[in-house]
């Protein structure tokens, strides 16, 4: 039987019901189609495409004209799931330059916009839900501040950094955020965001305990020539196919079986 269209009022029922969000990555047509009927809940064109498919070390060279292409090819290819779209390093630096970027991606085919860090964003996030878009708030390990975390590293360990943390995604949602993705941080953490939060946590290398999990599409079907992080799991294996590993990614996500937190929690 065909879905219904995800809608941000499903994803919120999903989350009050316990059911658990499925999201990956995707930056082309062909793939979205495929992640779509394989029953993934939540698209993310993220500026990981600029090392996934630019070949770059670091997202930060994305720029708006890129993302702006990849969400086109995407919602081109996307019947049923949630579009998610990034805003690439230095596309939101003052609220309006965020706001008209913002509106770029969303008149290309984005659904929410996916912005990076806390406290400065606030503010940010707060006129673009008062301007109509929704938000999803990223925080812990945020790729576009690679250098000034000193490279890939574990963030919200010690009880001040946690502190800090936890306060600032209590400041997004107040603001407006309707998500919130932790990426690298403790997994007793990100538990506790998961249960202070009123609306649903994304995890990526944060324990089991969230309200979904996302992962890059390329690495959960193991397609990382420089090597994975070690909370990623490849699908793609019992000659499944890349159908069989993205639905067998959402039924693992669903039923609790990804991610194993004695195997992949910091």
């Amino acid at each position: 039987m065909d879905r219904k269209p995800m809608t941000l009022h499903r994803l919120r029922e999903m989350h009050a019901s316990g059911e658990k969000i499925a999201m990956l990555t995707c930056y082309d047509a062909s793939f979205a189609a495929v992640l779509d009927a394989a029953g993934v809940d939540a698209l993310l064109v993220g500026d990981s495409l600029g090392m996934v498919l630019q070949g770059r070390s670091s997202t930060l060279a994305v720029s708006m004209e890129a993302m702006e292409y990849h969400v086109r090819c995407v919602a081109r290819g996307n019947r049923t799931a949630w579009l998610i779209a990034d805003l690439p390093f230095g596309s939101y630096l003052a609220p309006e330059t965020a706001l008209n970027n913002a509106v770029r991606l969303m008149q290309a085919g984005a659904q929410m916009i996916k912005l990076e860090g806390g406290g400065w964003t606030a503010p940010i996030v707060a006129l673009m839900v008062e301007r109509g878009i929704p938000v999803c708030a990223h925080l812990g390990f945020t790729p576009q501040s690679v250098h000034a975390l000193g490279g890939y590293r574990v963030q919200g360990r010690g009880e001040s950094a946690a502190a800090t943390l936890r306060r600032e995604a209590l400041e997004l949602v107040q603001a407006g955020a309707a998500m919130v993705l932790v990426e690298m941080v403790p997994a007793d953490l990100a538990a506790g965001l998961a249960r202070e939060l009123a609306v649903p946590t994304i995890g990526i290398g944060a324990g089991a305990a969230c309200a979904g999990q996302v992962l890059v599409l390329y690495d959960m079907l193991g397609l990382h020539p420089t090597g994975a992080p070690r909370f990623v799991r490849n699908f793609l294996t019992d000659g499944l196919g890349i159908s069989g590993a993205i639905r067998e990614y959402v039924a693992a996500v669903k039923g609790g079986r990804f991610p194993d937190d004695a195997v992949h929690a910091f």
